[in-house]
């Protein structure tokens, strides 16, 4: 599978973090909203199957007075073939 350019970090040439404190980890996140929570979580099982991600962390989110009140976040990492690395 080849990575969509669109979906990838730019990083300058040169940068290396390994002996910093704090390293970089690149990350995505991405928004599910439903009109129940059931139905979120449905859509990111959805996608989240159709791609090559390895899931982090997930967060909710209610907003009152919206169509689709329910937000799931999903925070992942691309998973690379091992002959790509």
């Amino acid at each position: 599978m080849e990575i969509d350019p669109g979906l990838c970090l730019d990083v300058p040439e040169g940068f290396d973090d390994r002996d910093a404190e704090s390293q970089v980890h690149p990350m995505a996140r991405k928004l599910f909203p439903a009109t129940t929570a059931a139905d979120a979580f449905r859509k990111a099982h959805e996608w989240v199957r159709e791609h090559k991600v390895f899931l982090v962390d997930v967060s909710w989110d209610f907003a009152h007075d919206e169509d689709e009140p329910y937000t799931l976040s999903i925070y992942f990492t691309f998973e690379l073939d091992p002959e790509d690395s």
